[in-house]
């Protein structure tokens, strides 16, 4: 029997694997849930449950200058404000402040107080990676076009190119520097326990991307390239999460070096998951595509078994380079049958192996 650390990069490298490993993203509410149900109060006893194998996030400790709360409102340490919405199934921490959406000129973007790699105490990081021993470690998280968005507001990070081409090279230019030095020091004490880091984004939507690709590779890809560059330097895997319709990326993103592609939301547009396996199963290991749209929320126990098999199939058919998991966080209107009809499915199916293996 695999450990589930060597399950999970046994098949991120396309090395045989005893069965296909799994994974899980869940809001909080869904966590509480399973814990009830199945009587334990951590996820690695979770996991262990459930037969998930699991990627494990850790950060480096927050250790900068004290961050403002005023009752459910919070700034953190890029000066975004934040409030809980509470919705139909949940609560979210919404951003509703976004601190460069005033900014006019290269000068505003100086007089911002950026934050500083001195913020974190990364001499943490080989103590937060023992709590998960056996278990794959993920530390990191570059997202250029995302924090464009999120110190912009989408609208304006949507027409910054073309309005402001000087201004918006200047403000991923201080991004992308922030980034790498903090990714550096994160990489540096994590020398040995890191396995994976995320170089990722958002560039797509429910039926295409939200940028063209022009855009993309006159602004975001030299600075995710250098993010990709530096993680490789230090034998990491590069995990990209990019939500939506990203096809048209895929090949550039491919050539840049990223090794996990995720959530693989093919209900976003029309995915021919055959032929993604076809032109890319040799470069990247999928990760997720169990559909949280539909048939996860809105299924039977019998269509969540269903499209366990049909992806195993299309994208686990060489008996490797796929990874179990649902397309996203898991919301509150899942049921509990249907989370625990995935794991079964996953640990009856992730054993098959196609006859031309």
């Amino acid at each position: 029997m695999m450990t589930p650390r060597e399950r999970i990069l046994a098949a991120i490298r396309h090395r045989p694997v005893d069965r296909l490993p799994t994974d899980m993203w869940a809001t909080p509410e869904v966590q509480d849930k399973l814990y009830a149900y199945l009587g334990v109060d951590n996820v690695i006893d979770l996991y262990n449950r459930l037969g998930i194998d699991g990627i494990m996030g850790i950060r480096p400790p927050y250790v900068g200058p004290k961050l403002r709360e005023d009752g459910d409102y919070r700034i953190d340490e890029w000066g975004m404000g934040y409030r809980p919405q509470a919705y139909a199934t949940g609560v979210y921490s919404e951003q509703v402040y976004y601190p460069l959406a005033d900014a006019k000129t290269i000068k505003d973007l100086e007089a911002y107080r950026w934050p500083s790699p001195d913020w974190y105490d990364y001499s943490a990081l080989p103590q937060l990676a023992a709590q998960y021993p056996n278990r794959a470690i993920m530390c990191g998280y570059t997202a250029i076009f995302y924090y464009h968005n999120k110190l912009r507001g989408l609208e304006l990070s949507l027409t910054d190119p073309f309005l402001q081409p000087e201004f918006t090279h200047h403000l991923i230019g201080r991004l992308s520097d922030f980034f790498t030095e903090y990714h550096r020091r994160c990489f540096e004490a994590g020398r040995g326990v890191i396995n994976i880091t995320q170089v990722t984004d958002d560039f797509g939507h429910q039926s295409g991307l939200l940028i063209n690709p022009k855009t993309f590779a006159r602004f975001y890809r030299a600075p995710m390239q250098r993010a990709i560059d530096l993680a490789k330097s230090y034998g990491l895997i590069v995990f990209h999460h990019d939500d939506g319709d990203v096809r048209p990326l895929l090949p550039t993103l491919a050539e840049m070096g990223i090794d996990v592609l995720n959530p693989i939301q093919w209900r976003c547009g029309d995915w021919d998951l055959e032929a993604l396996k076809t032109g890319f199963g040799e470069r990247l290991c999928f990760h997720g595509a169990v559909d949280n749209q539909e048939t996860l929320p809105f299924g039977t126990p019998e269509d969540v078994r269903a499209e366990a098999r049909r992806l195993v199939e299309a994208l686990g058919r060489d008996g490797t380079g796929y990874i179990i998991a649902p397309c996203h966080n898991l919301q509150p209107h899942t049921s509990l049958e249907n989370i625990i009809a995935l794991y079964e499915a996953a640990r009856e199916y992730g054993t098959l192996i196609s006859p031309n293996r």
